[in-house]
């Protein structure tokens, strides 16, 4: 990696994509969560963001967003809680947020903060995941590099 550095952003990360008009040429994003998940991934990655970044050069990025199991996945025998065989392994579920709506949530979040604009992003690498266990907590693993 030339030149980066890597944040992780805790929270269930927001799709970004759907509006809805509400009247007058006015668009909403249809998301109540996007705003403060934007706002969460600005935020961690100003102070991630070493003094001497340059945001002119074009940037590569990797984004992971790992998820809860639905407690649906899970069930319990005498005490112990187990993962059901016929939980999938991967979360596609509708209600997590396609990819690439979560990529550009991130990529927008980031505008201004780590790069001018998302164009300069040349290379994006994003894959969703559940995590492990039941008791950790969801988040967003990014890493960000100059081209």
């Amino acid at each position: 990696m030339s030149g980066g550095f890597s944040l992780i952003v805790y929270g269930t990360a927001a799709p970004q994509g759907s509006k809805r008009h509400i009247g007058k040429g006015v668009m909403l994003e249809s998301s109540k969560r996007l705003r403060p998940w934007r706002q969460d991934v600005r935020f961690a990655a100003l102070e991630m963001r070493p003094p001497d970044w340059d945001m002119t050069k074009p940037m590569g990025l990797v984004l992971e967003f790992r998820f809860l199991r639905p407690k649906s996945h899970y069930g319990t025998k005498n005490g112990i809680t187990y993962l059901k065989a016929n939980a999938p392994a991967e979360p596609v579920s509708a209600r997590l947020g396609d990819i690439d709506k979560l990529s550009r949530a991130v990529l927008d979040a980031l505008t201004g903060v780590v790069y001018q604009d998302d164009r300069q992003v040349i290379e994006l690498e994003a894959n969703k995941c559940y995590l492990d266990d039941y008791i950790s907590n969801p988040c967003t693993y990014i890493a960000i590099r100059h081209v």
